[in-house]
């Protein structure tokens, strides 16, 4: 149907993001009601939400291109996938998390986050309207304050605090740059967009862009949005750092390409120029900053900004090839499942927080490490891994786009990167210490690693038909 026509205002549209919110209402009531040790169920609703929203994307993606609400809201290939990858990895977060949980006090408000922040991610995905981006933005941002503080401890809530500060100043900037721009075009709506930035003051819409872009590298974790990153890390949960540092990345790194492929398409703005040089500082200074890391949480949150850094290759070619979109969504689904296998191994392993403290892993469980090791390799982009053939596909991407020095610089931070994941990887063969001891597993956590490992492994042997059904074009 035409978005243009005001009569595409049909629910099931938005059908995962309403199972989202109407699932985390319900809960929250349940909660209310529910004894400490039945609160699980409300765990479960969220299972529920995210399985039958997974089959709904699933299934729209086989539907035509097109918009819901007017223009608002895209219905393509790139909403349906970010949608499969977001729910997915809470699925993953949800089953690290509800045995840490059971019979907490406060297990419900957890669920509740957890599948609030999602929503935003799907929003912000999904969004073709600026104010639709901001309203994402806020979702899965305020929620995603509280996880990072749900511990209610010292480093919890200094986590809490430094995520907070910086995400209201970025979001503050970014509403700015809407108002900006909404006074260069006169309009919201990607599409009016494109049009009408063409014709309004450069130096308008450069500033406007400028802004507008801060709050969405905030919540994909890149230069210059990264400072909150290893804070908020370190000090939350696994379950939570393992959140954080996918699903609001998946949403905003979606939002991101649609940005520079619709409304910032045709502007006078070298935007693509600046997503390079962003690129190339966020896998820069993740890098650098991970080399000598001993705490393995802080060390996997440099690690996602040098991460991102890749990520935002295709998105610097957005427009200019066909491989954008396919290496963009590709290596997303690559990255959440190799990462959320490094933090399972976290989780498996809670007095584990130094790199010391794996001594002697290979010994007390070597299907564990094996587990590490295929997702810390992965990170780097050893084969057979899907973030090998991510990478791969963002690296022919830029060739293919003209920036083929873009490339070049992303090889070599990819072979400096083995450096710091090697020093995690050694000790672990070592007879063990006296720091740490990893003789103590949680098995529940233990599996996830185990199947998400597996995952990457099998989604990179699939890589030869999985990106064949990523393309498709944007909806206008």
């Amino acid at each position: 149907m035409n978005g243009t026509t005001g009569m595409n205002e049909n629910p099931f549209d938005l059908l995962p993001e309403v199972l989202l919110a109407a699932s985390a209402v319900l809960g929250l009531l349940l909660g209310a009601w529910l004894p400490r040790r039945r609160q699980w169920l409300t765990g479960a609703l969220a299972i529920a939400a995210c399985t039958v929203g997974i089959v709904a994307a699933a299934i729209a993606a086989a539907g035509p291109v097109e918009t819901a609400f007017g223009d608002s809201f895209a219905l393509d290939t790139l909403t349906a996938t970010s949608r499969i990858v977001i729910l997915g990895a809470a699925l993953l977060v949800l089953a690290l998390a509800m045995p840490r949980l059971h019979a907490d006090p406060r297990e419900t408000e957890f669920y509740v986050l957890l599948q609030l922040a999602s929503a935003g991610a799907l929003t912000m995905a999904g969004a073709q309207d600026l104010l639709l981006l901001a309203s994402g933005y806020l979702l899965a941002s305020v929620p995603a304050y509280a996880l990072a503080g749900f511990r209610k401890d010292g480093p919890g809530t200094e986590a809490a605090l430094k995520f907070y500060v910086v995400g209201a100043l970025l979001g503050v900037v970014m509403l700015a740059g809407i108002t900006v721009l909404l006074a260069a075009g006169r309009a919201t709506s990607y599409p009016t967009l494109r049009t009408a930035l063409t014709e309004a003051p450069p130096g308008l819409v450069a500033t406007g862009t400028l802004a507008l872009l801060a709050g969405v590298l905030f919540k994909a974790g890149a230069v210059p949005g990264h400072f909150w990153v290893p804070d908020a890390v370190q000090g939350s949960s696994a379950p939570v750092a393992a959140f954080l540092t996918t699903v609001p990345k998946i949403g905003a790194l979606a939002a991101f390409y649609r940005l520079a492929a619709v409304p910032l398409a045709d502007a006078d703005v070298p935007w693509a120029d600046l997503v390079a040089v962003l690129s190339v500082a966020s896998m820069t200074l993740g890098n650098l900053a991970a080399f000598f890391q001993q705490d393995v949480k802080r060390l996997l949150a440099y690690s996602t900004i040098s991460q991102v850094g890749y990520l935002l290759l295709p998105v610097a070619v957005a427009g200019r090839t066909d491989f954008g979109q396919v290496a963009l969504l590709y290596y997303l689904a690559g990255y959440v499942l190799t990462n959320l296998g490094a933090f399972a191994v976290l989780c498996a392993l809670p007095g584990a927080h130094t790199i010391d403290d794996y001594r002697g892993l290979a010994r007390a469980h070597p299907a564990l490490l094996a587990s590490l090791v295929v997702c810390l390799l992965g990170l780097v982009g050893t084969p057979p891994t899907a973030v090998f053939l991510g990478k791969l596909e963002a690296f022919s991407a830029v060739f293919d786009g003209g920036y083929a020095w873009l490339a070049v610089v992303a090889a070599v931070n990819t072979v400096a990167s083995l450096f710091y994941y090697l020093r995690w990887i050694a000790p672990a063969f070592l007879s063990r210490g006296p720091v740490g001891d990893p003789s103590a597993m949680t098995g529940s956590a233990a599996v996830v690693a185990y199947g998400a490992a597996t995952g990457s492994v099998v989604l990179g042997l699939l890589g030869g038909t999985v990106p064949d059904v990523l393309g498709g074009p944007l909806a206008r």
